[in-house]
């Protein structure tokens, strides 16, 4: 790597903790900048302005939760369970990228809403392929659910409040 792509990732990095902690709305490019030890003008070397920078948060979150389910191998019958538990593990070791995944879509910026739109397509389209190609029944509907459910779990994680998912109901 070079060391402008170190840059950019260690300012996406830090970008994840500032959009988590403060929202987009109160998040700042100089937040970022701070947090990542570079300039705000460095930052805007790489992204145009705060809604480009979020959107590469943004896109780095769903590509990890693609590829976790992309990657999850299981018989057909322990297979939701299985991206279920995949799931979860990424929500502990990538919280905060997670948790701002299941709540971008409440982001009234056009681009923004837009953006996240096709990314919950695109995860929504790659369920459903592999749960027709497991012989899963109705697999659009289970699609549908089994993203329903991710959106409960996130709920719960971000309230503190586990009580609205009981995982041996769900999984």
């Amino acid at each position: 790597m070079t060391p402008k792509k170190d840059k950019k990732e260690i300012i996406i990095d830090n970008a994840v903790a500032v959009f988590a902690e403060k929202g987009y709305y109160k998040a700042t490019t100089a937040m970022v900048a701070k947090a990542a030890g570079v300039t705000q003008p460095y930052v805007f070397h790489f992204f145009t302005n705060k809604e480009e920078l979020f959107k590469a948060v943004i896109d780095r979150a769903f590509t990890r939760i693609y590829d976790t389910f992309s990657e999850v191998e299981a018989p057909t019958d322990k297979l939701i369970e299985t991206m279920g538990c995949a799931f979860e593990q990424t929500i502990q070791t990538h919280r905060d990228e997670v948790l701002m995944v299941m709540q971008a879509h409440a982001i009234a910026e056009t681009g923004i809403r837009d953006h996240v739109k096709q990314l919950f397509l695109t995860i929504f389209e790659s369920l459903t392929l592999k749960f027709e190609n497991a012989g899963i029944p109705y697999a659009k509907q289970t699609a549908s659910q089994f993203i329903g459910t991710g959106l409960l779990i996130t709920v719960a994680e971000v309230l503190d409040l586990p009580q609205l998912f009981h995982k041996d109901d769900h999984m």
